[in-house]
């Protein structure tokens, strides 16, 4: 089973790019078919209120619930003091697999880590290239698993993306996502030095091809002469176990009250 482990859905509210205005799934979904993904992890485009950013992709993943699965994003500063709530609401109601933020609007703080850690989810953090900040929060939660997409640096900045692949290969509880990279030998590298449990497939869709994202990983196996088993952990299985996608016993500790599927707190 593939599974893309790295893909923008719905509509954004800013108007300043692709990346805040809408991330539509039509395209995507056939492109996707058509390179044998079967699965793919979604969340919010850049958006003003992520509690209402967040109920959006979760009608996504009602409506294709084989297809799709999602992660919950938050802005660290803005939604300080209610990210637990966002969360579990996320979790529990809608069985979101994790936690999304991004350092382009705000650093990763202690209440998403400790959201995360209280219900067990993993969180997606792009550090734009602020690697140096991984090796400060994910030993302070060792319980957390934290995935940096890109490498490191969406910029494909090879510096920043070579210092990440030793904290990849450091730190136990620290993975990475395939998304975006074009320098390929730090792709090879980081398979290297880490191995193939830390790598994840990732597309960055709807805005590039999975289908092409793709080849890159068909490529990376074919290089580094791995057989079925480790390919199949870089193209999905690496995803299924770190999401558990498929598991329904993350919601199983929560009973929503009678109003919770229609109200988005916040809103």
């Amino acid at each position: 089973m593939i599974v893309d482990a790295h893909c923008h859905a719905g509509p954004g509210d800013g108007f300043t790019g692709p990346w805040d205005t809408d991330a539509p799934l039509d395209a995507y979904s056939a492109r996707a078919a058509r390179a044998g993904i079967s699965h793919t992890l979604i969340w919010a485009a850049f958006h003003s209120d992520y509690a209402v950013a967040n109920e959006g992709v979760a009608a996504i993943v009602r409506r294709e619930p084989a297809r799709y699965s999602a992660l919950a994003f938050v802005h660290s500063a803005r939604d300080r003091g209610r990210i637990g709530a966002m969360v579990e609401r996320a979790v529990r109601v809608h069985g979101f697999r994790g936690i999304k933020c991004h350092r382009a609007e705000a650093r990763i703080t202690r209440e998403v880590c400790e959201t995360a850690a209280r219900l067990d989810v993993p969180i997606l953090y792009d550090v734009l290239g602020e690697v140096e900040s991984v090796v400060l929060f994910a030993p302070q939660y060792p319980r957390v698993k934290f995935v940096i997409p890109h490498l490191g640096s969406y910029a494909d900045e090879w510096r920043h993306q070579r210092n990440f692949i030793d904290i990849l290969a450091h730190h136990p509880n620290v993975y990475t996502d395939t998304a975006g990279v074009r320098n390929f030998d730090n792709l090879i590298a980081a398979v290297r030095r880490a191995g193939v449990r830390k790598v994840l497939f990732g597309s960055d869709g709807p805005w590039l091809h999975p289908g092409v994202e793709l080849a890159k990983l068909r490529e990376l196996a074919v290089e580094l002469r791995l057989d079925a088993r480790s390919a199949a952990r870089l193209m999905g299985d690496n995803a299924r176990e770190l999401f558990r996608l498929g598991n329904p016993a993350i919601t199983r500790a929560y009973r929503a009250p009678p109003h919770a599927a229609s109200a988005a707190p916040g809103a």
